[in-house]
């Protein structure tokens, strides 16, 4: 066999890295325009991080290790933690080493700049998976493992179908109250946008302030972040659709502020958003990430959500 090539990324191998993660990661396929904005474009890439695996000129592996440069909020690097988002090799060259020595070189420039910890997946802003779907991907799974890679949390992605969806005459109901009290629910004024990407990022993520930025700087309509306002018109919740690569059916993310969780609050923002999205002619709609058996997971079951994929998201201590 002619030897292999070790090297990092260099300008124009994303055509040859493109074809091998669709023949390889064939459940999750990827267009050269989406792997441009999520991977080289990404404020943390460093073509050092990104390892590259040729047999001749054809290249037959990959591994991506990527670390902060750029704080999600504040100054905070996570100077600690280091992820690998993303990894495939060549059918006819696995259980050869090659794998092993891209996983090798990987996780070296991890520790190189000081990262103790290495976490597959769960990277933001530019995740493509939660973590290893076991079930779609049994020998990356395997080969995680192998790697001294162990599981921290499980979680799920679910799907449902929107034809015909139309909101519960409890959720009806409960919304009449709650509008009686004084709560507002509906889509997102140009004067709430500034207090929604606050809410979005002190009570939960600064990754969830970076979506609803961005997403409204791609134009993404109002219309599709719905909130919640409290008696007083202060933010305690909100969702979006259509947020993350101009999907429309994606859904998320989606938060309730945790002294209003209880109260109904959620569930009426959540089949409003969904009665958004099917008077847009949506036919569907789905999310990548929740726990199956949070508040969060029950009320996407009991509104017809079903479990499509599970994930684990895994890690490995360095040094």
């Amino acid at each position: 066999m002619t030897d292999v090539v070790y090297r990092h990324y260099c300008g124009g191998d994303e055509r040859a890295i493109v074809q091998l993660w669709n023949e390889c990661l064939r459940v999750d396929p990827i267009t050269t325009d989406r792997f441009q904005k999520t991977v080289l474009l990404d404020a943390n890439f460093d073509p050092e991080g990104l390892r590259l695996a040729f047999c001749g000129d054809d290249l037959i592996g990959a591994v991506f290790a990527v670390r902060r440069l750029l704080p999600m909020m504040g100054t905070d690097l996570e100077p600690n933690t280091g992820w690998i988002p993303w990894f495939f090799i060549a059918e006819e060259h696995r259980r050869q080493a090659v794998g092993a020595k891209l996983m090798e070189a990987a996780l070296a420039f991890l520790s190189s700049h000081g990262r103790t910890e290495a976490i597959f997946s769960g990277y933001a802003p530019n995740y493509i998976l939660p973590g290893i779907d076991e079930h779609s991907y049994p020998e990356g799974y395997r080969f995680l493992c192998s790697q001294g890679f162990e599981i921290t949390e499980s979680s799920v992605s679910m799907d449902a179908k929107l034809i015909g969806y139309q909101m519960p005459a409890g959720i009806k109901e409960l919304r009449r109250s709650k509008e009686a009290e004084g709560y507002f629910f509906g889509a997102l004024s140009p004067d709430d946008l500034v207090a929604v990407i606050r809410f979005a990022g002190t009570v939960f993520y600064p990754d969830w302030a970076r979506a609803l930025r961005e997403a409204v700087y791609r134009g993404v309509p109002l219309s599709r972040i719905r909130v919640a306002r409290g008696p007083d018109s202060r933010i305690v919740g909100f969702c979006m659709y259509g947020g993350y690569s101009d999907i429309q059916e994606r859904f998320g993310p989606f938060g309730v502020d945790p002294n209003a969780q209880g109260t109904g609050i959620g569930k009426i923002l959540f089949h409003d958003c969904l009665t958004a999205m099917r008077e847009e002619g949506l036919h569907g709609a789905f999310f990548l990430w929740t726990d199956e058996q949070s508040s969060a997971g029950h009320l996407y079951k009991n509104a017809g959500f079903e479990v499509s994929r599970r994930f684990h998201v895994m890690k490995k201590r360095l040094g």
